[in-house]
């Protein structure tokens, strides 16, 4: 009988593939590391088009460049730390798994910040496109910081409208949610007329519903004469109306939104709820009122809040019915200068609105995740 073959310790073989990887990420820094200062050389032929010669503006741009040789932080960490693994893989086998891990991760992180650099850089490049047109058309910094107040004060009519209409639709909206949910054989009228509503208002572009509203309603109903009439010593209510038809036209259209909304998160209240209250003598609006919509509304505010956002950058549609607004007042600049750095400033001051009530509903459903982890 044959002895038995010894048993040999098996190991994996040395981890050449992240020792390429991490090769492969030093190449991509090196090439953006190249591409940052072939950016600043650009930039500052572009700038001297323009006038500015300034030597410490060149060398600013390459004092910036120079920052992208932080590239090679992670990249060059990651080819050390990958030999080290190669190099451990016959004497530790646990240790060269966790370093190729490791130089797997640098290497990763290295590309990742390789990229973003690489979008912002090629940004700077659309800038100086086409003898800088670009930049001149989009990014005119003088016309801009000459025609801000005007946009500003303009925005505020913006302001003015999706405040109003956000109160607007929070009532309006659990007004229809609520007829949605009416019971019985008697509730069935307004179940059939609330869906309509819901279902017109959804399925209409706001545009549109901005549009007959805002030139409808006057052509119907002589709303500025009734104004000029009655209210002769006040002049601004009649120049007020195109914005309170924009309020109204908004408030129909994200109130079909915002009402389906308040149903989810009515609908969302569990039914023990309910037959708790009613045990307890409750007609069917004290439950709604004092037992549903109580918990119902702690549940939707990350969607309203969403819909509320849509609702703020759907205000430059009002500029379609003559209401001067931010955009109107920015297209006015624009056919004046033959330029869109004015739509540009619209555009900031929209953003700067919209990115913390983004960041907000971000949080509000972090912690709303963490409690329902924790409650289950």
């Amino acid at each position: 009988m044959a002895a038995p073959r010894p048993t040999r310790e098996w190991k994996p073989a040395p981890p050449k593939s992240v020792v390429g990887f991490a090769v492969f990420a030093c190449v991509v820094a090196a090439a953006v590391v190249g591409f940052a200062f072939s950016t600043a050389s650009t930039l500052t032929a572009a700038l001297a088009e323009l006038g500015h010669e300034d030597p410490a503006i060149g060398h600013g741009l390459k004092a910036i460049a120079a920052v992208s040789l932080l590239l090679f932080w992670p990249t060059l960490s990651a080819l050390v730390v990958a030999r080290r693994a190669r190099a451990q893989v016959v004497s530790d086998v646990a240790e060269a798994r966790a370093a190729t891990a490791e130089a797997h991760e640098h290497a990763l992180v290295g590309i990742g910040w390789a990229a973003a650099v690489a979008i912002v850089l090629l940004f700077g490049q659309f800038l100086v496109a086409n003898e800088i047109a670009v930049g001149r058309t989009f990014f005119d910094v003088v016309l801009i910081a000459e025609t801000f107040a005007l946009v500003a004060k303009a925005f505020w009519v913006n302001v003015e409208i999706f405040t109003i209409a956000e109160i607007l639709v929070l009532v309006w909206g659990l007004v229809i949610a609520v007829a949605r949910l009416a019971p019985g054989r008697a509730g069935a009228p307004l179940r059939f007329l609330a869906t309509a509503y819901v279902d017109l208002f959804r399925g209409l572009p706001a545009i549109i519903a901005i549009y007959l509203v805002g030139f409808g309603l006057p052509l119907a109903l002589p709303i500025s004469d009734f104004l000029m009439e009655h209210f002769p010593s006040h002049p601004d209510l009649r120049d007020g109306v195109p914005t309170m038809l924009a309020i109204l036209a908004l408030t129909l259209t994200y109130g079909a939104y915002v009402s389906e909304v308040y149903r989810a998160g009515i609908d969302s209240v569990h039914r023990s709820q309910t037959a708790a209250a009613r045990s307890l003598g409750f007609t069917h609006g004290q439950t709604l009122r004092f037992v549903v919509v109580p918990q119902a509304v702690r549940r939707i505010i990350p969607p309203l809040l969403n819909d509320f956002i849509s609702m703020q950058k759907d205000t430059a549609l009002v500029s379609v019915i003559g209401t001067v607004d931010a955009f109107n007042q920015a297209k006015i600049i624009a056919s004046n200068h033959f330029n869109l750095s004015s739509v540009t400033t619209v555009a900031v001051l929209f953003v700067l609105i919209t990115i913390p009530q983004g960041r907000l509903v971000d949080k509000l459903i972090e912690r709303d995740q963490k409690r329902m982890r924790s409650s289950g």
